[in-house]
């Protein structure tokens, strides 16, 4: 196991100082935001890279955090799977690709909004791609904002079918009186995650062998989250998300107890590491919490890559002087990896000069046409009341 030159790094690395430690009723201890310096957090990784030397040993620790996400987000056991009661309307054709309005039950009465992106003149079966967002608020923020859009456009342009949902409280969620402080935000959001693949998988024309899912800030939680408890997932995009010392700023990340009890410590960077042996890059800043992912995070993920014989299936692309946010070069550094991994074909997307991928046939959609819910299509009598307790 690679050991890290604790004396170099901690003397290279800036300290923030400690949150406040929350301690559950159970003994566990919520980590929230910066809750310990970047120092502490090389320490913390070296301390726990000490408890495995090979790929028995890390299995059996993988199996434990994966139960203490699922135990501590409350839900161990799973719940039921009930009927996702799927609406898909309101189709609009673009150029090579087509939206559909989509929403779900991932719990009775309980909706996943979303959009379903599909391609068009090109033959199934597709690879999915999965587009949860962070936290960009404002009446077009989450799956409204146009570099989500972008992002599932272009994705469905080379054969995916990309479903892009909102977080409680935001988008459509927000639009019929869900607020983001729900107390159930990470159990639902997660839970919504394992549902959206269902939703997906149930498509005729989805290849259930090839399921992606990204996105940023916020929504990279999800996606390491949803990738660490669920293996249908082929090949992951977390973006400025993965950080050691930095546990997400929101009670939805980091507001119930999965990264510290009693028995077992982690952070978000070893909670990356279960996607392993899957596919999965890394896209980090300079500009955020992910500065040091070059030399602190992404040598630690990718060494439990070697242990199954695929460090080469981990990647880390780095932009030193870029800011927070799935800007348009961060977009460019997904694309190819999902191409390569999800198997999707760029012909007519990528520019051999230029090397990028074209975006600029993307048809932005106003926030009234992407909705589920209208006055042709009444929100169902049948649905939750907003801020409600959701049985799980």
């Amino acid at each position: 196991m690679h050991r890290y030159c604790l004396a170099i790094l901690v003397t290279l690395l800036s300290t923030f100082p400690l949150a406040a430690q929350d301690t559950t009723s159970s003994g566990a201890t919520l980590c929230q935001g910066n809750y310990h310096s970047e120092a502490d957090a090389v320490t913390q990784l070296e301390r726990m890279a000490s408890t495995y030397a090979n790929l028995e040993q890390w299995q059996d620790r993988a199996t434990a955090i994966r139960n203490q996400i699922l135990t501590g987000a409350k839900l161990m056991p799973l719940p039921a799977r009930t009927t996702l009661n799927a609406i898909i309307h309101k189709k609009r054709d673009y150029d090579g690709y087509s939206v559909e309005s989509a929403a779900f039950e991932a719990r009775p009465g309980f909706y996943v909004y979303g959009n379903l992106y599909r391609p068009l003149g090109r033959k199934g079966p597709f690879a999915a791609v999965l587009c949860p967002h962070g936290h960009a608020t404002g009446p077009a923020g989450g799956r409204l904002r146009p570099d989500q859009q972008h992002r599932c456009a272009t994705l469905a342009r080379m054969g995916a079918v990309v479903f892009s949902y909102d977080m409680i409280g935001f988008g459509e969620s927000l639009h019929h009186g869900w607020n983001h402080k729900h107390n159930q935000a990470l159990t639902l959001q997660t839970w919504g995650s394992i549902r959206a693949i269902d939703f997906v998988q149930s498509l005729k024309d989805v290849d259930d062998n090839r399921i992606g899912v990204t996105g940023c800030s916020g929504g990279g939680t999800q996606t390491f989250l949803l990738t660490a408890v669920d293996d249908r997932i082929t090949a992951s995009v977390p973006v400025v998300m993965v950080s050691a010392h930095f546990f997400g700023g929101c009670h939805c990340e980091s507001g119930m107890p999965i990264h510290k009890t009693a028995e077992l410590e982690t952070n978000n960077a070893e909670i990356a590491a279960l996607a392993a042996p899957r596919p999965q890059l890394l896209v980090s800043v300079g500009g955020d919490w992910t500065k040091n992912t070059p030399v602190v995070e992404y040598p630690y993920i990718r060494n439990i890559y070697s242990l199954h014989g695929k460090q080469t299936n981990v990647e880390n692309v780095h932009y030193p002087g870029r800011q927070h946010g799935y800007q348009y070069l961060k977009r460019q550094a997904m694309y190819p990896f999902m191409v390569k991994h999800l198997k999707l074909d760029p012909a007519g997307v990528f520019d051999k000069t230029t090397e990028l991928y074209d975006e600029t046939v993307t048809t932005l959609e106003t926030p009234q046409q992407m909705y589920v819910f209208d006055e042709l299509r009444p929100y169902p009598a049948t649905a939750l009341k907003p801020g409600s307790p959701v049985p799980l």
